[in-house]
């Protein structure tokens, strides 16, 4: 089962990773992807708001689905909220599998999910006091397009 976690603390990745293979002798393979918080066109921060309860059911049901489309030994996924600055980590997802294939498709499954269809809202702040809302990229939906073939995402 996966360990999805919705917070605002920091994460360390290495002790997340550390925690997902501990003790495990079946894992060949674990990716990652980690998304950082980047300073573009005068960024101070990026503010992300959910519904408690709701957003961790629906990440939940997700990495579920991973676990069901490919032979996973482990998942994890990590999702910030709250005020984040610029160089902070915002989202981790870690999937571990006897083999790197299933490992490396879950994760970019999981992550392409998350960018499109997580129930997050994201507001960016500037230093100019401006901020808006952040809406969905026709490329972040092009790329989980690729996962619907299949089923979910």
């Amino acid at each position: 089962m996966a360990r999805v976690l919705v917070q605002e603390a920091a994460f360390d990745l290495a002790a997340e990773t550390a925690a997902l293979t501990a003790g495990r002798t079946d894992v060949g393979g674990v990716a990652s992807f980690l998304g950082v918080c980047r300073a573009d066109d005068g960024l101070s921060a990026m503010v992300l708001e959910h519904y408690p309860g709701m957003t961790e059911r629906a990440i939940e049901r997700i990495a579920a689905e991973a676990e069901a489309r490919w032979p996973l030994t482990g998942c994890t996924v990590i999702h910030r909220t709250g005020r984040i600055l610029p160089g902070e980590p915002i989202v981790l997802v870690l999937t571990a599998s006897a083999h790197r294939a299933a490992a490396l498709d879950s994760c970019a499954f999981l992550i392409d999910w998350l960018k499109t269809k997580a129930p997050f809202w994201k507001r960016e702040e500037f230093a100019s006091g401006a901020h808006r809302w952040v809406e969905a990229r026709a490329e972040d939906d092009a790329a989980a397009a690729r996962w619907a073939g299949a089923g979910g995402a």
